[in-house]
């Protein structure tokens, strides 16, 4: 057992992630549709040519030198800082964590090819706070980035890594050896705050031939002033609803609202904004902020349309102008 950390549960009600025969993970609603042949290869042509487009319509960025949140740490004032894409640096119960963090410009196994960062991150690593621990949603590169968690785990050797069923083995070849890896429905005490790993509707693959078998998932962070959700990447499902019932209400919940088109292709594993703030609901969020867009150029739509439709459907919502936040990458906020 890792220092400061207790035995793992299942507390939550959920049970862990169904396999197939064969060993690999599924969903629970079954295998996920993404679109035919026809749909998905015009796709990826398409992708080959982010490398030369100009990012118009990417997210802002206001700049942040991390003095505050290094200050913060001592104090734990609760704030979320949007970095990029999926990564957030959270402050809470006297503690600091990252979700999905990646540092690295091109979220591909071969450097230069693949779409490439248009906005830097919110803030450089070496500013960072002291890190306590680091969630994974999965095993995708935009979102389980080995340069980046390597120079983390250099950074602090206490920083723990929580991942998903299936994944620890990955970054212990890369000589991170602070792992720990949940099944859904399983929750760790550490240093007064429950990690809890939770489902998500979404899939795994690094490699040619390893596809689905490592976990994906959710997760919330939760102790005695605030309750936090992240839900990674995923298609929108009734998960959230019962997450909601079992662990919320959620003080936040950062939700993801970018790489939905086509839809025929992405429907299953990622959420479209309205989606997304449906989600927020079922998950009986207080507030919202929209994650895993503005960043990289990963799908068709406008890299300004996530944000644009997600404040519209907000506005709609439970949640009006006041509680669906879209941060500038680099900004903090207290929640």
């Amino acid at each position: 057992m890792l220092p400061g950390m207790g035995s793992a549960g299942d507390d939550t009600g959920f049970a862990g992630a169904p396999r197939d025969a064969d060993g690999r993970f599924s969903n629970l609603d079954g295998k996920l549709d993404h679109g035919s042949a026809a749909v998905r290869m015009p796709f990826f042509l398409r992708r080959l040519g982010t490398y030369f487009r100009d990012g118009d319509g990417a997210a802002e960025r206001v700049e942040n030198d991390g003095a505050f949140l290094r200050e913060n740490a001592q104090h734990s004032v609760p704030t979320v800082t949007w970095v990029g894409h999926a990564t957030l640096l959270v402050q809470m119960e006297h503690l600091t964590f990252l979700t999905d963090p990646i540092w690295s410009d091109w979220p591909s196994p071969v450097p230069m090819i693949g779409p490439r960062r248009y906005v830097a991150p919110g803030i450089a690593m070496a500013d960072l706070p002291a890190v306590d621990f680091v969630v994974i949603s999965h095993n995708h590169y935009d979102h389980l980035d080995l340069p980046t968690l390597r120079a983390l785990a250099a950074r602090n050797d206490d920083t723990v890594f929580f991942v998903p069923l299936g994944n620890g083995d990955l970054l212990r070849k890369h000589g991170i050896n602070q792992v720990r890896e949940l099944d859904w429905g399983e929750t760790v005490e550490f240093q007064g705050a429950s990690i809890h790993c939770l489902p998500s509707q979404h899939w795994s693959k690094r490699s040619l031939t390893d596809d689905q078998r490592a976990l994906w998932s959710s997760w919330a962070v939760t102790g005695q002033e605030r309750r936090f959700y992240f839900a990674g990447d995923t298609g929108y499902f009734n998960g959230f609803a019962d997450i909601g019932e079992r662990l919320g209400p959620f003080d936040l919940a950062a939700v993801p609202i970018g790489a939905y088109a086509p839809r025929e292709m992405m429907r299953a594993s990622h959420m479209n904004p309205e989606e997304a703030v449906r989600a927020a609901e079922d998950l009986r969020a207080g507030a919202t902020v929209g994650i895993h867009f503005g960043t990289f150029d990963l799908s068709d739509e406008p890299l300004r349309e996530p944000a644009q439709r997600f404040r519209a459907a907000a506005a709609n919502s439970v949640f009006g102008r006041d509680g669906a936040w879209l941060l500038n990458i680099g900004e903090t906020r207290e929640f």
